[in-house]
This record gives C-alpha cells, structure tokens and sequence, in this order.
C-alpha cells in the first residue's frame, strides 16, 4: 500500500467530525504540545546537570555552551514546523476542525518518529550523563521557544 493510499483512506474515515474544535483552538494545542514537553525536557536536562557538575566552572561553561548550540539548531529546524502547520490550520477552510487535526499524517509520523528516538536514548547503555547534560537543556529550551511561537500565532489569529 503506498503513501498515496494511505493518506486517501485517512480523508475517507471523515476525521473532521472527531472532537470538532475551532481552528484557533488547534493553535493553542500546537502551544501544549510543545510547551509541556518542553518544560519537562529542560527539568530533566537541568537535573542532569545538576548531577554532573563537579562545581568546576570550565565543565560548566562547556554544558552551557552545547545546551545553547543545541537550543539553536532544534529551534532553527522547528522554525519549518511552525511555519508549516500554523499556515495550515489558518489555511483550513472549515470554522471547525478535529482535534487532531494540528498535524497532518506526515508531522504525525515524525513526531513518533523523533519522540521514539528521544525516549529510547535513555535506554542506550554508555551513552554519558554529560550527554544529557548539555543535550536536554537545549532540546527544552528549542520545544520552549516552539509552543511561545505558536502562541504568538494564536494571539495574531
């Protein structure tokens, strides 16, 4: 079965008339979905940190300075999402869509697609906790930034 396929079946069940909601509110479900996480992410990154530093400030810069790298390239390849599906949920031409409508079959995909990845790296053995020192703080930081955007659009709409 081919993509095409899929998708096709996909707008064949009628999703639209599951949990029927304004288009706005989809906007304010793109905040969620990234603002939790994303608070949740940095709070562990934090703690990571807080259990890798041997109060030696060089070690510290260094986890600031890839917690801050980090933060930039995830918010630089967020930038895509948001543009992307902002456009889209204001593009809809339906007042009212379903809930889960926020992402299209493709963003759902890659949102377990990444999510998966990310849950499975604490599973990893040998990867070291500096990883997710510097690594989480940034990831949060980068989803933080994503759900204020995507409030932006809301208050914009």
């Amino acid at each position: 079965m081919s993509a095409g396929n899929v998708c096709e079946n996909f707008k064949v069940m009628n999703v639209d008339k599951i949990l029927p909601v304004n288009r706005e509110h989809l906007l304010l479900m793109q905040v969620l979905f990234w603002l939790f996480p994303g608070i949740k992410i940095l709070i562990t990154g934090i703690t990571a940190m807080k259990t890798v530093n041997d109060c030696n400030p060089e070690r510290v810069w260094w986890l600031a300075l890839i917690a801050v790298v980090v933060a930039v390239l995830f918010s630089l390849m967020f930038n895509n999402f948001i543009k992307r599906y902002t456009a889209r949920i204001l593009g809809f031409p339906e007042r009212k869509k379903s809930l889960f409508a926020f992402f299209d079959l493709r963003g759902y995909i890659l949102i377990i697609f990444m999510m998966g990845l990310g849950i499975s790296l604490k599973f990893i053995p040998g990867i070291p906790a500096e990883f997710f020192a510097g690594f989480y703080p940034g990831l949060g930081t980068a989803l933080i930034i994503a759900g204020i955007r995507y409030f932006v659009s809301w208050c914009k709409s």
